[in-house]
């Protein structure tokens, strides 16, 4: 219809408009009075998401598997030992670190943790003693879960033949008994490794000689290493260091002949990365 410009287009219900309510008593019970309608959505599509997420997990952790990747002596390539890795035959969480992110997102680091632990030492239980020494990364809050320091556990009955990588996702401030905690567990015979040094956590400062045996170099600092001299500095000025209180260097994600050699000619004790083999079910080189 056209109207013309000097006329107003009036609008004019033809049913009746029913008031809203004018007091609490009277609103609908539909949100709880004083809850904005989109903040309830979020909430329940919140505890949606967590529920999917937590279903997800679960069966990440009925389809645990561990995954071993040889650490070998950087100069003549002899079997050391392996890194211990978490895979999972289900697919729901992508990759491990979704698996661990997830995890850390429902509190349940402790539940994933002492599955991994339980199979890593049914495996090295099984395995000779020629396989050398199995390395499994710890959460930090693993340090507080009684079952690890426990003589009883199953890693604890196999502690001679692990070394327990310190690995930092959360903050080490004010976790004051921490240094307790490992002495605790090289009591139990558990060697430790500080991981990922140079991949920006400071972690050389939290623990002294008497409480590492190992560090291991972050891929960052290895990676094309052949090619830049600052980081040859770098990495030397580190083996010096730890070489003069007694603990040995692993050389992390090495990946050419050429990082290889750069790495043995700085001092470097350990190699593991593509180059020496890819993580593996157990265990998948021969003896």
């Amino acid at each position: 219809m056209l109207v013309s410009a000097d006329r107003r287009l009036e609008y004019r219900p033809t049913t009746p408009v029913t008031p809203g309510p004018t007091t609490a008593d009277e609103a609908p019970s539909t949100f709880p009075v004083g809850t904005a309608p989109d903040a309830l959505f979020e909430h329940r599509e919140a505890q949606r998401e967590l529920a999917e997420l937590e279903d997800k997990l679960a069966r990440c952790l009925a389809g645990l598997s561990m995954y071993f990747q040889p650490i070998v002596q950087a100069a003549s390539r002899a079997r050391f030992g392996y890194e211990a890795l978490l895979r999972s035959h289900d697919k729901s969480l992508p990759h491990p670190g979704a698996i661990l992110d997830a995890a850390e997102r429902l509190e349940k680091i402790t539940t994933l943790s002492r599955a991994i632990r339980t199979q890593t030492a049914k495996v090295i239980a099984g395995a000779p003693a020629e396989r050398g020494v199995v390395f499994l990364n710890l959460h930090l809050l693993d340090l507080f879960d009684k079952q690890l320091t426990s003589p009883f556990s199953p890693l604890s009955k196999v502690s001679s033949r692990v070394v327990l990588e310190i690995t930092e996702r959360t903050s080490l401030e004010g976790q004051l008994d921490l240094r307790y905690r490992v002495a605790e567990l090289r009591e139990l015979g558990f060697r430790i490794a500080i991981d990922d040094l140079g991949g920006g956590h400071a972690r050389m400062g939290t623990f002294t000689p008497l409480d590492t045996d190992f560090v291991k170099l972050d891929m960052s600092l290895v990676r094309d290493i052949d090619k830049h001299p600052m980081k040859q500095r770098l990495v030397r000025s580190v083996i010096e260091l730890c070489r003069e209180q007694g603990i040995q260097i692993i050389g992390e994600g090495v990946e050419t002949e050429s990082e290889s050699r750069v790495l043995v000619d700085l001092g470097c004790d350990y190699l593991q990365g593509y180059l020496i083999a890819k993580p593996a079910p157990p265990f998948s080189d021969a003896l």
